[in-house]
């Protein structure tokens, strides 16, 4: 297969769109104006996606990548696009999609943004998955939406792993020691948490030597992982320094875990407070699917009365203390979102996971409750909830995007519901 064509449009997750005789075919890496070369493409979950092209004349709306990887790490799709189209782009999908009109507000920085990262150490290489290959990873030598340091990062772990000669993980067998290299950084606090992600229990010497190789961290995790899942997750233990890391927004001080979930872009997160917090009526606040307090900590500092419910144990556990550590009086606790008595509450805060609500939506429409807040960064799943269940009794009011996730399609939405009259 070989042809030429020009990229019309955007895909909504991201992907350059262009049609040769009747048949549409989807080009990552690839922007509208876009004229591409196509070699090769593959039918994937029912759409032709290009593997192997070229971009022989390039869009006006393109501009250089600043990462090396870019093109073949899977994880800035967007990179080359410039940034004022990306935000014009996210908003126009969000409203392809919902059918909700949006104003969009951009990250305040775009490089060095995120907070966490985590490497993948698998024996082709160690870095971050490449576009397409769930088998393959990138051999990482920098990533500039990360940290300046990823390099000594990761020049500490090669050294980790030449000194003790432990072995990569073979995702095809199944095989080997190390899985993951996670990095939290505070980026408002300076504070730095490593996690080795592993599927052996360490020496003492092993450990010693790992914690030689990042003694400049604060916080030390080894990472037991009981199964063969490719994911960054174990069972944490502290081998040295602090059990936690702080991250501070504004005056909102929050403690982080290896196993605490929370929003990667800390330099957008106020904006995604503020939106949450200006759509908010009234005194008493319910905070469901809370995780760590984010919303509910931040809240509690400007007064409003919030009670939490998360299902996860121990983020309840790491919300209370965080909202112990800001003084603030605002209580966590555990229980399923769908079960929840939703009592005289003024405001419904909801954050769901990227499936959306489900059971969760028809208790909002039978509380009754005056105002939702719904958090996503999955527009279909919220277009589904809203289409399905809440649109009987509730009415959009105002929506705000925030890109927390500069170089990539993906934007988070805060979208406020009002009851009808």
């Amino acid at each position: 297969m070989m042809f030429k064509g020009r990229v019309g449009g955007i895909s909504d997750d991201g992907l350059g769109m262009l049609k040769v005789g009747g048949r549409k075919f989807y080009v990552p890496f690839a922007y509208p104006g876009d004229v591409v070369q196509v070699w090769k493409a593959k039918r994937r979950f029912g759409r032709r996606i290009a593997l192997d092209f070229e971009v022989i004349d390039e869009s006006p709306l393109r501009h250089g990548a600043r990462c090396p990887h870019f093109g073949t790490c899977g994880g800035c799709l967007w990179q080359g696009l410039k940034y004022k189209e990306q935000l014009r782009l996210k908003a126009k999908i969000f409203e392809r999609i919902t059918g909700v009109k949006a104003e969009i507000k951009s990250s305040p920085k775009i490089w060095g943004f995120r907070n966490v990262s985590n490497f993948i150490v698998i024996t082709s290489g160690i870095g971050l998955k490449g576009y397409g290959n769930p088998l393959g990873v990138v051999n990482l030598r920098e990533c500039p939406v990360f940290s300046k340091r990823t390099q000594g990062y990761l020049r500490a772990l090669r050294g980790f792993l030449k000194e003790t000669g432990l072995r990569p993980w073979n995702p095809r067998e199944k095989s080997g020691e190390i899985h993951y290299l996670q990095i939290r950084e505070g980026k408002f606090t300076g504070e730095v948490m490593v996690t080795l992600i592993a599927h052996v229990k360490p020496s003492n010497e092993i450990l010693k030597a790992f914690n030689d190789h990042f003694s400049q961290a604060d916080s030390i995790y080894w990472s037991l992982k009981v199964d063969g899942r490719d994911d960054p997750r174990g069972e944490a233990g502290l081998i040295a320094g602090k059990p936690y890391i702080r991250e501070r927004v504004k005056d909102v001080t929050y403690f982080l875990h290896p196993n605490s979930f929370f929003q990667t872009n800390s330099y957008a997160l106020p904006l995604l407070l503020k939106a949450v917090e200006g759509s908010t009526d009234g005194e008493r606040v319910l905070d469901l699917y809370s995780g760590v307090g984010t919303f509910g900590v931040w809240l509690a500092k400007r007064g409003f009365k919030v009670e939490g419910v998360e299902l996860n144990p121990f983020a309840v556990g790491m919300a209370n203390r965080n909202a112990e550590l800001n003084g603030v009086d605002s209580i966590f606790r555990v229980g399923k979102a769908e079960e929840t008595p939703i009592r005289d509450y003024d405001t419904v805060i909801v954050d769901p996971p990227r499936k959306g609500l489900k059971e969760a939506a028809e208790l909002l429409v039978k509380s009754g409750v005056e105002k939702v807040i719904y958090v996503s960064c999955n527009p279909k799943a919220f277009k589904l909830d809203y289409e399905r269940h809440l649109k009987g009794v509730y009415h959009i009011d105002g929506a705000i995007l925030i890109d927390m996730f500069p170089h990539t399609p993906h934007v988070e939405a805060v979208v406020e519901l009002v009851k009808k009259e």
